[in-house]
């Protein structure tokens, strides 16, 4: 099934369900800044295992106490589409147990 760019009407309300996120270019993406270096590389791993569960992959930075994502959607061209959106509501809702905001 072949996965197609949102809207920008779209884009924006799905925004609104998900404060932090922005859409940069076109890539979704959002900071989350953490208490220390391990609470911030165990967010990265717990993104991994969602990326792989999800096949869906983001580029994502570790810094000290910062983790970053950005992601498109490469088989729709570079767009952003719903599987981003589904990845970053996952995101969104691990990351508080992280401690990240």
């Amino acid at each position: 099934m072949a996965v197609e760019a949102l809207s920008p009407k779209e884009i924006e309300e799905r925004l609104g369900e998900l404060p932090g996120w922005v859409v940069e270019g076109d890539r979704l993406t959002r900071s989350y800044r953490l208490g220390s270096h391990f609470a911030a590389a165990a967010l990265v791993m717990h993104i991994a295992g969602i990326q792989d569960r999800l096949d869906h992959h983001s580029d994502l930075t570790l810094g000290y106490d910062t983790v970053s994502l950005s992601v498109h959607t490469h088989s729709a061209g570079g767009v952003v589409t719903g599987k981003d959106f589904a990845l970053a509501r996952e995101v969104e809702d691990v990351a508080p147990g992280h401690g990240a905001h």
